[in-house]
């Protein structure tokens, strides 16, 4: 079943950094697990559970597909690895999201303006100033 991209919005944050993760190519759910913490500053950890159970939801609404990998692991050399990727459905959503963020981030960085044109921003938590 898949969603039109502004029925799918907004993605939570899980979502969101699954679905990015896929953007460069396949990847197995262990990798999808790890570049989602990097991708967050490790601020989203899930837990394989909680991967698997997203995977599948997203599966199902055609945001990423299962495939079969064709590199094999040594130590079960029958059994294939699965991995996913991004379907066109699945970048399209991420897009709409980024461009959703983009415009609560522009409305908001120009409320927050004074009239010194300077911004009055407060680090969001694990963030430093540069």
């Amino acid at each position: 079943m898949e969603n039109e991209p502004l029925q799918s919005l907004p993605l939570t944050e899980a979502t969101f950094f699954i679905l990015l993760s896929l953007v460069p190519g396949s990847k197995h759910g262990y990798a999808i697990l790890k570049d989602v913490e990097t991708l967050s500053n490790r601020r989203v950890t899930l837990s394989t559970s909680t991967l698997y159970s997203a995977l599948q939801r997203l599966g199902e609404q055609g945001l990423i597909a299962r495939i079969d990998d064709d590199v094999q692991p040594p130590a079960n050399p029958g059994l294939p690895r699965k991995a996913y990727i991004l379907t066109e459905a699945g970048r399209k959503i991420l897009e709409s999201e980024m461009a959703r963020l983009q415009h609560l981030f522009s409305v908001g960085q120009q409320r927050l303006r004074n009239e010194s044109g300077s911004l009055f921003f407060t680090n969001l938590p694990g963030e430093c100033n540069p």
